[in-house]
């Protein structure tokens, strides 16, 4: 007798349940062409994966498992008319079909008779004809444009620099991103293409998640942050944060593209982001050191790619307030301008305030501990109210200032770069470290006396100071200390 106000659920219904929670216990089997040394076969808690791509006129057919993640997200799952096919399934070995583009992408000649061979050849080779000559002779009135595009494209082929981008460079598919109303990034089919065609040049940075590699896109410098398979949840989790609708500023790093790439032995994450050869603001500190205007136009920036993150734009393509969680002078990089952009969100929460539900990732990394909160050293911090992420935030940033106003050179005077509590804890501190200075001593870094005898520099230590109170709830907003910083540039005649 069913339980009064319940239906009880159909046979089939109850069957299919049964089967796809005994498919997710045991894993899908799957074709994978790429998996010579299973025997061709891959396993997943996710789905299998065909997919048929347009490649230089020819069909080029993938078939792999996909994580959950990957499923979830509907990344690989979405098919672009006349350019790609894709289909995800749930059953064993259920790729191991063959699919195909419509028949009028790849028609093939050989159905003509030879007149009307002789007239598609033609025709087409007299259209290119003329549209070379019209090319040569606007290149001839645009020289400098003439060589900036074959700069560009020097290192690929015309072809596959131009597939799906229009011949345009980073600068302008970014711009188009920031003012197409979205905001969200490059469509999956032209990040796959921007992606596979990066060719890798150095090594400039290595970290816990991997290594970042300077690449080259049709002559122009990228930035490829290439994470291990295990890392799998920070690359998905950095990936979204990056394409969040609205989220392009000038003072955030300008994401590109992501992919995943077989390069023989394991799969290999990318992120493909802006280059900056100056490096992070680290490194930048580590061999500067900084006029008065040049420290404001530092710190200002910052404070401007933060205010930004943690600001909700309400709207149909509004965008949620982001917390970053990981602020410290290596996760920011210096551009060519002196100014800042914000890097590395893997560790970002959104907050959806329609819901009042905040979005933490699954990741095991709980930040860099020497710039740890007072809240996140003892585990006071309230992990429901997301304004708690935010002052976390404000207190890291300090820091940031701290480290910048050290290399600020007034009266001839400078001090050498170090990283904040350098004179309390051990080079590497532990969370005990870190709570006995912070939380039970109460010791902040040392602000100098000499700083009172310059207005930038006293208003700095003061920001500072309100940076790192031990309750988050009196500390400042990213808002305020921006527009206090930009106050005290018009007052000073700071050129920024």
């Amino acid at each position: 007798m069913p339980t009064s106000g319940l239906s009880p659920l159909p046979r089939a219904t109850v069957l299919l349940l049964l089967l796809e929670a005994a498919t997710l216990c045991t894993g899908l089997k799957c074709v994978c062409l790429m998996c010579e040394s299973t025997n061709y076969t891959c396993q997943t808690e996710g789905a299998c994966w065909t997919s048929v791509m347009l490649t230089n006129g020819r069909e080029e057919v993938i078939k792999s498992c996909i994580s959950p993640l990957e499923f979830k997200a509907q990344v690989y799952c979405h098919s672009s008319n006349n350019i790609t096919r894709t289909e995800c399934c749930l059953s064993d070995f259920c790729n191991n079909r063959t699919l195909h583009l419509p028949a009028a992408v790849s028609t093939s000649p050989s159905h003509f008779g030879h007149v009307e061979l002789w007239v598609m050849v033609t025709i087409p080779m007299c259209v290119l004809a003329i549209a070379i000559m019209l090319t040569v002779y606007t290149c001839q009135r645009r020289y400098g444009a003439y060589k900036r595009t074959r700069r560009q494209c020097i290192e690929e082929p015309l072809a596959e620099c131009n597939l799906d981008t229009d011949g345009k460079c980073l600068k302008d598919l970014i711009y188009d991103m920031s003012t197409s109303g979205s905001g969200s990034g490059l469509p999956l089919l032209v990040q796959r293409t921007i992606a596979r065609t990066v060719i890798i040049q150095e090594v400039v940075g290595k970290g816990r998640f991997g290594e970042v590699w300077r690449g080259k896109w049709c002559g122009e410098d990228v930035a490829v942050k290439i994470f291990s398979s295990r890392d799998e949840r920070s690359w998905f989790r950095e990936a979204e944060i990056y394409q969040t609708v609205m989220l392009r500023h000038e003072n955030i790093l300008g994401f590109i593209a992501a992919d995943n790439k077989d390069n023989g032995t394991w799969t290999q994450l990318w992120l493909v982001s802006e280059y900056h050869d100056q490096g992070s603001l680290y490194d930048y500190l580590n061999r500067n050191t900084v006029t008065i205007g040049g420290m404001m136009k530092l710190a200002l920036s910052v404070v401007s790619g933060l205010a930004h993150l943690h600001m909700e734009i309400v709207g149909t393509r509004g965008k949620p307030a982001i917390a970053h969680r990981d602020l410290k002078s290596k996760n920011i990089l210096v551009k060519k301008n002196e100014t800042c952009a914000i890097a590395d969100l893997g560790l970002a929460v959104k907050h959806d305030s329609i819901t009042n539900t905040i979005d933490i990732p699954q990741n095991p990394r709980v930040g860099t501990k020497r710039y740890m909160a007072p809240e996140l050293l003892d585990d006071s911090i309230n992990m429901q109210h997301f304004e708690s992420f935010k002052c976390a935030d404000i207190y890291s940033l300090g820091l940031v200032y701290w480290e910048i106003a050290r290399r600020c050179s007034v009266g001839g005077v400078v001090d050498e770069h170090q990283l904040p509590y350098y004179d309390m804890v051990p080079s590497d501190p532990s969370v005990e470290d870190m709570r006995k200075v912070v939380c039970d001593q109460k010791l902040r870094p040392n602000i100098p006396n000499q700083w009172q005898s310059f207005e930038a520099l006293r208003v700095m230590g003061r920001i500072m100071r309100e940076c790192w109170y031990a309750n988050g709830k009196a500390r400042l907003t990213a808002l305020r200390i921006k527009k206090t910083l930009s106050q005290l540039c018009v007052e000073e005649d700071f050129k920024l």
